[in-house]
C-alpha cells in the first residue's frame, strides 16, 4: 500500500507543490517495483517512471472539478 501519499486534489489539499506530486509518484513507483533503492542500472528507468507518473498525476489533478459535494454543501 501506498500508505505515505497524501491527497492531492482540491478542496481536500491546498497550495500542491510540483514536489509534492513528485513525492507521491516516488513512493508509488517505489511501491510498484518493491525498491526503496535503486541501483546504478536501474536508475534510467526508475527516473523515468517517477516523471512519467508525476506528468499524469498532475494533468490528473488539473482535470478534476470540485464538485459541490466536495465542499461539504
Amino acid at each position: 500500500m501506498c500508505r505515505d501519499i497524501k491527497i492531492l486534489r482540491a478542496p481536500y489539499a491546498s497550495r500542491v507543490t510540483d514536489e509534492d506530486v513528485r513525492a507521491a509518484a516516488l513512493e508509488y513507483v517505489r511501491t510498484v517495483s518493491g525498491f526503496r533503492r535503486t541501483v546504478p542500472s536501474d536508475i534510467e528507468s526508475f527516473d523515468r517512471a517517477v516523471a512519467v507518473v508525476t506528468a499524469v498525476t498532475r494533468d490528473l489533478l488539473e482535470q478534476l472539478p470540485v464538485r459541490a459535494g466536495d465542499l461539504g454543501a
